[in-house]
């Protein structure tokens, strides 16, 4: 593991970024890994103290040991997979953008496919996946893996448009819950699971969503808007445990927001952030994704946590 120094990692554009405690953390990144064409979906496993990630062009997944610091190959021939997250009993949940598909990790290593298509048409590329408590999932799917070969499969969309859906937890039915987005791509739930959380990396908003006792969404309106930062385009989000929005900005670092959406600062990453996860003993280890690098940085602020189950509603994937 080699460490790089920065001067400056931490941008403070409101004063709550600083009366928060969260520029209290470490002052340099460290690098776990370095040999990635394009790293995105990283998801700490906290039974085995592992992070696990996507380098989607090099059609793998790669592991990282939070006790020796080795990196290896989790799986290749992965279906060029791009959002990873758990659900509720800590299995795996992928999108596999490749594959066109959504799966899930059995504990025994088996897979099985939860969901390809919606009303007998392929999906596009899922991206992204959140676990509601209720045991829901809920992915987006863009068009990023059938646009070219370099993250997927060249091909034509059967639906013709990039939409958000949900799969039932008892019937498996896939359900179209919204269909506004230009290139839908992060998602996650608030923490009391009544608001859904979608970035539209196109359109270069992040848009907020009631949730419906009955599974269904409000029309939405604009959380974020990427326009007020030149170079900026949104990816995946992540909560901490006091409200704020941590964003994946790509090629203006990491954004965090208040919770009424003002954008209080940012770390400076020396790459494009394409995702971030929280992790660690504490959830205080922030992993991000970023072009060919696995960073991370220890901070001061505690992140939520990826599986649902009593107390502790859904999270996002990458």
């Amino acid at each position: 593991m080699t460490e790089r120094r920065r001067p400056a990692l931490y941008e403070v554009l409101d004063e709550r970024f600083r009366t928060g405690r969260c520029t209290f953390g470490d002052e340099r990144l460290e690098v776990l890994y370095d040999g990635c064409r394009w790293a995105e979906g990283p998801i700490y496993l906290p039974a085995w103290r592992q992070l696990v990630w996507s380098d989607i062009p090099n059609d793998r997944m790669l592991r990282w040991d939070e006790e020796t610091g080795a990196v290896s190959v989790f799986r290749r021939a992965a279906g060029h997979t791009n959002g990873n997250t758990l659900d509720g009993e800590g299995r795996l949940i992928t999108c596999e953008q490749g594959n066109r598909r959504v799966t899930r990790t059995e504990h025994d290593g088996t897979i099985t496919v939860l969901a390809d298509r919606w009303q007998g048409r392929r999906l596009n590329s899922p991206n992204d996946a959140t676990v509601k408590s209720d045991g829901s999932i809920w992915f987006s799917d863009p068009d990023f893996g059938i646009v070219t070969d370099y993250e997927g499969h060249r091909g034509e969309s059967e639906i013709g448009a990039n939409n958000v859906y949900r799969i039932d937890p008892v019937t498996g039915e896939v359900r179209l819950v919204a269909d506004c987005f230009e290139a839908p791509n992060g998602l996650v739930f608030s923490a009391d699971e009544s608001r859904l959380y979608v970035s539209d990396t196109r359109a270069g908003y992040v848009r907020v969503f009631d949730v419906r006792d009955d599974g269904t969404l409000s029309e939405g309106k604009v959380f974020a808007d990427a326009s007020a930062r030149p170079g900026a385009r949104f990816d995946n989000l992540r909560f901490d445990a006091d409200g704020r929005l941590w964003l994946a900005a790509m090629n203006d670092g990491v954004h965090c927001y208040d919770p009424d959406g003002t954008l209080i600062g940012r770390l400076d990453i020396p790459e494009a952030v394409a995702n971030i996860a929280w992790g660690g003993a504490k959830r205080n280890r922030l992993f991000i994704a970023a072009e060919t690098s696995l960073y991370s940085v220890v901070t001061s602020v505690t992140g939520t946590h990826p599986a649902p189950g009593p107390g502790r509603p859904g999270r996002s994937a990458s």
